[in-house]
């Protein structure tokens, strides 16, 4: 990194630190709150062949239940990438991200795939869009078994897996029937970094870089912690960015984050 970069970076940190000076108390109680007790649930849709030209389906929603209530215990995904989707170009490993969100630790019981009515069916060498209709006991969402636990700061990927060929009904009438039929897999396959930055008394912002690549960032706290979660397995390198410019900036390298763990790192002393 050059001068005149270092000069830049320092200069967004001043300023976002400024930023939060005001309210920094409610910031620390907010970040406790949306984070503490979280792991990263990443949910990708994919499908297998099926004998149809398209199969178009309407995702709506993404939400999980984790509690012992299968009636009210359900919660939307934030940031579901809700839209429509032609299943059949997710085939042979190609998959779509629908929802990367922190979700709470413990038991995910079920999730539920909300679908609207944009849902069509599109045979071979037909142009035409046959509407696809859905049983009204499933306008709810389609519920599907998960039963598994979940751990802070694990990385967890979804994998719905959609039969299309099971899913796509014709009747006696010459409608289309859609009653889905979904695969699920749930597994870890990251971990997090967990870490302290002295004197505490100076907030620095932590980069974990993979390459050439930032991937995240994070302040530490008001006791010089810092947790960077939901990291796919691999090697990292960290970059510690003091908001206080007598302190020089440190990097850490060589830092491995393993599947299903929470790599602890020795604390890192700023030095002016």
């Amino acid at each position: 990194m050059d001068k005149k970069q270092k000069i830049m970076r320092r200069l967004f940190v001043f300023l976002a630190f400024i930023a939060l000076a005001g309210s920094i108390v409610f910031f620390s109680c907010q970040k406790n709150v949306s984070n503490d007790g979280k792991a990263r649930l990443q949910v990708f849709l994919t499908d297998d062949p099926g004998d149809y030209e398209a199969v178009f389906i309407d995702v709506q929603d993404v939400m999980i239940n984790v509690t012992d209530d299968t009636s009210s215990g359900w919660q939307s995904l934030d940031g579901v990438n809700a839209g429509v989707y032609d299943l059949l170009t997710l085939i042979n490993d190609d998959d779509t991200l629908l929802a990367d969100a922190l979700i709470p630790t413990g038991n995910v019981s079920q999730i539920r795939l909300v679908l609207g009515t944009e849902n069509y069916v599109k045979l071979e060498g037909d142009p035409t869009l046959i509407k696809l209709e859905t049983p009204s006991a499933q306008q709810s969402g389609l519920k599907l078994n998960i039963h598994m636990d979940v751990l802070e700061g694990v990385l967890y990927k979804l994998i719905m897996d959609f039969d299309v060929n099971k899913s796509i009904v014709k009747t006696g009438n010459g409608k289309y029937m859609l009653k889905p039929v979904i695969r699920t897999t749930l597994e870890a396959v990251g971990g997090s970094i967990r870490g302290v930055v002295m004197p505490d008394t100076v907030q620095t912002t932590v980069y974990a870089v993979q390459g050439p690549d930032t991937i995240t960032s994070t302040f530490t706290g008001t006791n010089g912690g810092y947790l960077i979660k939901g990291l796919a397995a691999g090697s990292y390198d960290l970059h510690y960015n003091p908001s206080n410019n007598t302190y020089m900036d440190s990097i850490r390298t060589g830092i491995i984050v393993n599947t299903g763990q929470v790599t602890v790192v020795d604390t890192t002393w700023l030095h002016q």
